[in-house]
């Protein structure tokens, strides 16, 4: 399992679909370090992750150290949020975005 990173689990390549299949519901941050937008999403979804404590699983997946992964979902742009209910890809948000609506997406993929 990866380390957690204020509040976000910490995937890589090799524990991503584990972690997936593992937990009811998850929110998969597709990010980089040299990312503004990534850089501004940050905040908002360890804010998130705590609000979802024990219901949803918010985690990060570095995109520049773990390249599989993001091939396997086609990612063309970050951050990208996969969002995963059962071990199965829902929807992803592609984009920053306030907390609100980022929020109410989030609850409308997951209901």
């Amino acid at each position: 399992m990866g380390q957690p990173s204020e509040g976000l689990l910490v995937l890589s390549d090799a524990d991503f679909k584990r972690e997936v299949q593992a937990n009811r519901e998850v929110v998969v941050d597709l990010w980089a370090e040299w990312c503004y937008p990534c850089k501004m999403l940050s905040p908002i979804l360890s804010e998130l992750a705590a609000e979802y404590e024990g219901r949803v699983v918010f985690a990060k997946l570095n995109v520049d150290e773990n390249p599989r992964t993001p091939e396997a979902y086609d990612v063309m742009a970050i951050p990208t949020l996969l969002v995963f209910k059962d071990g199965a890809l829902k929807d992803r948000i592609v984009g920053a975005m306030p907390k609100a609506p980022l929020k109410a997406k989030i609850d409308g993929i997951l209901s």
